[in-house]
């Protein structure tokens, strides 16, 4: 399992936060009908259920919205990824079908309100992951997004650099066809589903849905 550090900064604003882990061998693919199924009924539930100004509202994306204010970054314009997701689903948008791990982990992002960092483990340079607040310039290539400015938000750092924040992970460490390594932090700045929940039914979707083997999990905390 990978070893997790969080800059004292961040645990000053959300002395409570934990991150559940999860590592696993898996084989990706084109998200099969019965995945999809399961999506599109949390995402009905999550049309039902919320006002689109309610959504950030949801505890677990309010802390998050917190941790960006504190940092001088605003979460209006650079939205934490579950809350835009639920907003696509509030505006009647819907989301987009990509592959299986990915839509695994939007399927737990919109039932948990997590933040969640899917990254393909291989491309991991070193043992250790670093939570800090991003610097003015950072070089960081989100996700179908180029160059994205995250100074002053929570980011992860391998070896060589940024790979994942609340708002878009990084290209270097993508899901991509070829990922037979997952590393999945679901990021709880402050709790909404339990985690140890969120954890183990992520671990479930990626046994039915990607074949996954090999799993470890634990849930990190800071106190």
């Amino acid at each position: 399992m990978i070893n997790v550090e969080i800059d004292k900064r961040i645990l000053d604003v959300c002395p409570a936060m934990q991150i559940g882990l999860l590592s696993a061998d898996v084989v990706n693919g084109d998200t099969c009908n019965e995945l999809w199924q399961e999506i599109e009924d949390e995402a009905a539930k999550i049309a039902q259920g919320y006002e689109l100004l309610a959504i950030n509202q949801r505890p677990a994306i309010a802390a998050t919205r917190k941790l960006y204010k504190a940092f001088g970054k605003d979460p209006g314009r650079y939205r934490v990824a579950s809350e835009a997701l639920c907003r696509r689903i509030v505006r009647g948008l819907g989301l987009y079908r990509l592959t299986t791990l990915i839509d695994v982990v939007n399927l737990v992002s919109i039932k948990s309100g997590y933040p969640i960092s899917g990254l393909d483990a291989s491309k991991i340079v070193g043992d250790t992951l670093r939570m800090g607040v991003g610097e003015k310039d950072e070089p960081y290539c989100g996700i179908g997004r180029g160059q994205l400015n995250i100074e002053g938000m929570p980011v992860y750092r391998d070896a060589m650099g940024g790979i994942a924040t609340p708002t878009s992970d990084e290209e270097r460490t993508k899901f991509t066809l070829e990922t037979t390594r997952v590393q999945i932090n679901i990021n709880a700045f402050g709790l909404e589903m339990p985690l140890d929940e969120a954890v183990d039914w992520t671990a479930a979707l990626l046994e039915k849905y990607a074949q996954a083997s090999n799993i470890e999990t634990t849930i990190k905390t800071f106190k």
